[in-house]
Parts: structure tokens; C-alpha cells; sequence
């Protein structure tokens, strides 16, 4: 196994403004320099996270497992050990995460569809007792 370059977080803050684009994710050190313009989300959002830890923002927003792969294209080191946070990777949603089991229901209580009969039957009975007097 190739070992990966060990950057202080200095070392990642500093290449900000340098024309590369340099970001932390999980402790690990990625150059997404050639990427900026196939992002999906935009270059922007790259580009403000330069030069900084940008786990917290890549987790909240979710990636498909085809990103996570990508990423290893642009994975140029890591963090040294004595400054790395070691946060174990979350689990945040990834394409398809809304997907349900089996034994899990989409809708709790009765539903829509138990109101909407409930409602027309109250609409009958009042069209029928109106009509009766």
C-alpha cells in the first residue's frame, strides 16, 4: 500500500488562494482542483470549503456511493496523526436512502384516504337529513 503524505492543517489552510482547491474530509487531505467544474452541486461550494475541514458540510448534505468512490480520484494524503479528529464516518443519507422495508408503512394513523370516505359520508348524511325536512 502507497503511504499517503502527512499535511498539518496548516499545511491544507495555507493552499487556499494558491489556485488549488485543497479540502479535509474524514482526516483525509483531497485536491479537487479538476473537479471544480463537474461538481454537481456547483464549484462554489468547494471552493468555500478550501483550505478548511469541510466534513461537517459534505456529511449534512449527502452523497450517492458513486461520489464517495469518486472521491478517491482526488485523495492526495492525510491529516498527521496528532491533529486528526478521528470521527468515525457518519452515515448520513446516500441515493436511495428513503427506500422502505417490507414491515415499514409510509403513512402512520389513518390517512388520508380514511378522512376523505369519513367525509363524504358526512356529506351524504347531511344531503339526506337536509332533504328529509
Amino acid at each position: 500500500m502507497v503511504e499517503l503524505r502527512q499535511y498539518t492543517i496548516e499545511e491544507v489552510q495555507k493552499t487556499k488562494g494558491t489556485g488549488e482547491t485543497v479540502i479535509i474530509l474524514n482526516d483525509k487531505v483531497y485536491n479537487v482542483t479538476k473537479f471544480l467544474n463537474e461538481h454537481p452541486g456547483g464549484e462554489e461550494i468547494l471552493m468555500d470549503n478550501a483550505g478548511k475541514d469541510a466534513t461537517e458540510n459534505f456529511n449534512d448534505v449527502g452523497h450517492s456511493q458513486e461520489a464517495l468512490d469518486l472521491m478517491k480520484e482526488f485523495l492526495v494524503g492525510e491529516i498527521i496523526e496528532s491533529q486528526k479528529k478521528k470521527k468515525p464516518l457518519k452515515k448520513g443519507w446516500v441515493a436511495g436512502y428513503n427506500k422502505k422495508s417490507e414491515n415499514e408503512k409510509y403513512v402512520k394513523g389513518p390517512g388520508v384516504p380514511f378522512y376523505t370516505l369519513m367525509g363524504v359520508m358526512i356529506l351524504l348524511l347531511a344531503l339526506y337529513l337536509y332533504n328529509m325536512l
